[in-house]
């Protein structure tokens, strides 16, 4: 068997990543010695959010059909009930459409005097609401177990 050397010269280049030393920023250089900016246009894409709510075609003042973004039967469920309980609204129901696609639907139909969009934003605003009531609840209980749970112990 030949001897290895004891230590031998390696190029960053074949080096894993992972031992490859970090760049502090992330401007480069070109061939002639000016600075090129890559995430330049990471940036501007990063910028750009994705819409979650879009209003479908076909729709009304007072009827309307929105497709919500990576949602399913857990908001639709909750956001039919609400929207149900306005007494503006006529029909609300929602449905999804396929269940390999992360899009859940919801139609809105109200009465006179109101549009689907301010029943859609009152139903989302109410379900706010009722989180917030819950969690204060919640906090509250926990921290009186835990009183007791201290008190016992």
């Amino acid at each position: 068997m030949a001897a290895r050397p004891e230590s031998e010269d390696i190029a960053m280049d074949d080096a894993p990543t992972s031992h490859q030393p970090e760049v502090k920023d992330d401007t480069m250089v070109d061939d002639e010695g000016e600075d090129v900016d890559e995430n330049e246009d990471d940036e501007e894409e990063e910028e750009e959010e994705t819409q979650r709510v879009k209003l479908l075609p076909g729709s009304t003042e007072t009827a309307a059909s929105f497709e919500f973004a990576n949602e399913g039967h857990t908001l639709g469920n909750a956001l039919r009930y609400v929207i149900m309980r306005n007494p503006d609204v006529e029909f609300c129901a929602y449905a999804i459409p396929h269940p390999s696609e992360a899009k859940m639907n919801v139609r809105i139909q109200t009465f006179e005097g109101t549009t689907a969009i301010e029943a859609l934003e009152k139903g989302l605003r109410d379900i706010q609401e009722l989180c917030d009531v819950v969690t204060d609840k919640f906090v509250a209980a926990a921290a009186d177990f835990a009183q007791k749970k201290a008190v016992t112990a």
